[in-house]
């Protein structure tokens, strides 16, 4: 996996600002409703699975047009910790309450016993899909791709499967 979640991320989100925010708000701030988010689930590299993670995120429920600010951190089974900050563009679906999130994060990794993946600087980017509860939780199913995006000499990075369970604030 490569950075395409990113990619998609910044496509979408432009699309939909230029469509439904500019030419006067593009970036105007707006409230929306924020999450406090954990996650857990298994860790990949080169299609093996190598760990478990513990991954924990704030939507903060500010946005700029159609892209909210994000912020994380994660711990894995191997005492390795990424902690970053990004932006996140939300897709509802065809249905009331589901919903598609895309994100892009950038953050900084300490390597423990886990794969070695660089340098500290280290990109988080994934897709999320899910439903909204009657009660405001909202749960999903989350892969994300981290890896160095070429910065370093070895920038395969790793996937991580999650499970995601958000509360409301």
């Amino acid at each position: 996996m490569d950075g395409s979640f990113a990619v998609l991320t910044l496509l979408f989100g432009m699309w939909d600002m230029y469509v439904n925010y500019c030419p006067a708000t593009c970036f105007e701030r707006r409230d929306t409703d924020g999450y406090y988010s954990i996650s857990a689930g298994s860790l990949w590299r080169h299609e093996r699975q190598i760990g478990n993670e513990l991954y924990f995120r704030r939507d903060t429920g500010r946005m700029y047009g159609p892209f909210e600010f994000t912020y994380g951190a994660s711990l894995s089974s191997m005492n390795d910790f990424w902690a970053g900050a990004g932006a996140i563009y939300e897709l509802p679906l065809g249905w009331d309450r589901g919903f598609v999130k895309l994100h892009a994060m950038g953050g900084l990794y300490k390597f423990g016993d886990g794969p070695p993946l660089g340098g500290p600087i280290e990109f988080r980017s994934g897709i999320e899909a899910g439903f909204q509860a009657e009660n405001g939780w909202r749960y999903a199913l989350s892969f994300d791709h981290r890896s160095s995006a070429g910065i370093y000499p070895d920038s395969s990075g790793v996937e991580t499967l999650l499970l995601r369970v958000s509360v409301p604030f």
